[in-house]
């Protein structure tokens, strides 16, 4: 059975950073892409950020290219996304996702499996 549980999401003030985690079992962690996605209320869910399984390709959406940084440990079958530089509009649900290959890795559902997401309120 495969779990996704992601954490470390919060209430920050503007300018501040959080860092998400997301904890995988049940699957062979170093052979999936990962995925950040967000949904904020009233809105369709996004993608924010995905890594390959060796780490060698990384991509962002626009808005969060430099203040966002994804990186993962393969060993800890952990997935990160620091966040820094939070603006009230990053105020969000997010939610960590695995998938097979690394192209086409910012369509939603493209994606095999999902955390059950971790709230993310930045303050203005």
């Amino acid at each position: 059975q495969v779990q996704l549980v992601e954490s470390g999401g919060g209430l920050v003030q503007a300018g501040g950073s959080l860092r998400l985690s997301c904890a995988a079992s049940g699957l062979t962690f170093s052979t999936y892409t990962m995925g950040w996605f967000r949904q904020a209320p009233g809105k369709e869910r996004e993608f924010v950020a995905a890594i390959s399984w060796t780490g060698s390709r990384i991509g962002y959406e626009d808005s969060v290219k430099g203040r966002f940084t994804i990186s993962r440990d393969n060993a800890k079958n952990t997935l990160y996304l620091q966040m820094n530089s939070l603006k009230p509009e990053d105020t969000a649900v997010y939610y960590c996702a695995a998938r097979r290959t690394f192209s086409g890795a910012g369509v939603s559902s493209d994606y095999d499996y999902w955390g059950q997401g971790t709230q993310v309120t930045v303050s203005s």
